[in-house]
């Protein structure tokens, strides 16, 4: 017969495997020092992934939202003990992350959205830690600080806010084209989430490692440039698309200002002295040139890449 132990409460007696699992739930909720969900979409991220979950000690959970990653990227989110979910993109919508949100069974009433090439500071752990109790506020912008080849970027409008940080069931990602196939990426590119709610902006930033080497960073813009010329050519505004705006938040202005960059002739080599002197990237050295040169080539791409579906228009 199980023995009997510990504080009596009236005439009941607690066995001690009761008392064990008591002590080994209470230990568990002191150890989530941030009650959050984080969803972190990966494909081959094996050599970014173990920074990111490193910085996560302490959240509620961590679901890794997998496309069938061909190295370790499985077998290090299980060592961090996160929970993986693989995501098979057959087209249209929704991609990655919105579909995670529908789908998974969160367990906390906010959400925290990364990259596996970002990673949370202490700082901004503590800051997100105290944000969420406050109930006026539905969803919070965080900014980025960029490293680039080594280098942390602080020039050549590099730094943006981005809304990752929101309450489940407020946020969803805007949709810019319901009409995607498997080229132009399984993940939401640059669609921007929309909070029903009011927000605000954090001051920490994460940390965000933007190359793991140029040609990956190559690779991936490619499916970048593909999405990115289908949208600016196919879409049309709708009730679930952010509004371009000079005036608007800084996702709207940049927005903005990319439509019109898009339909001035040379516009790729505008935008490079734009970023390099006007916005004085050229202080951040060699990596700075070579990611304003890597923008300018990008909106290169897409240029061409609109162009060509304008052909393939034409043929029919």
């Amino acid at each position: 017969m199980e023995p009997v132990q510990g504080n009596m409460f009236g005439t009941k007696y607690f066995p001690m495997q009761k008392i064990e699992d008591f002590r080994q739930e209470e230990s568990a909720i002191q150890a989530v020092s941030l009650p959050i969900s984080v969803i972190v979409p990966v494909r081959n991220e094996a050599h970014n992934l173990p920074r990111c979950l490193e910085s996560l000690h302490g959240v509620g959970e961590i679901y890794v939202i997998d496309s069938a990653s061909a190295d370790r990227t499985g077998d290090i989110a299980r060592s961090f003990g996160a929970k993986i979910v693989q995501f098979r993109y057959r087209g249209g919508w929704p991609k990655k992350r919105q579909w995670a949100m529908d789908t998974l069974p969160l367990g906390y009433d906010w959400i925290l959205l990364l990259d596996a090439d970002e990673a949370l500071t202490p700082q901004l752990g503590e800051e997100i830690r105290q944000a969420i109790q406050d109930v006026h506020f539905d969803g919070y912008y965080i900014a980025l600080q960029m490293f680039f080849l080594g280098r942390a970027l602080r020039h050549g409008d590099a730094a943006f806010y981005k809304l990752s940080l929101f309450r489940r069931g407020k946020g969803r990602f805007e949709c810019r084209l319901s009409d995607q196939d498997t080229s132009m990426c399984d993940m939401e590119v640059h669609e921007h989430v929309v909070v029903d709610g009011q927000t605000a902006k954090l001051k920490n930033p994460l940390i965000h490692h933007n190359v793991e080497t140029l040609s990956r960073y190559i690779r991936k813009h490619d499916e970048y440039s593909n999405w990115e010329a289908r949208v600016w050519e196919l879409s049309k505004a709708n009730s679930n698309q952010l509004t371009p705006s000079l005036l608007g938040n800084q996702a709207q202005r940049r927005r903005w200002l990319k439509g019109k960059f898009l339909r001035l002739p040379g516009s790729p080599i505008l935008l490079f002295l734009y970023r390099y002197f006007v916005r004085f990237g050229f202080l951040d050295g060699i990596p700075g040139l070579i990611y304003c040169g890597s923008q300018a080539v990008q909106m290169f791409h897409i240029k061409a890449k609109i162009y060509e579906l304008r052909l393939k228009t034409r043929k029919g």
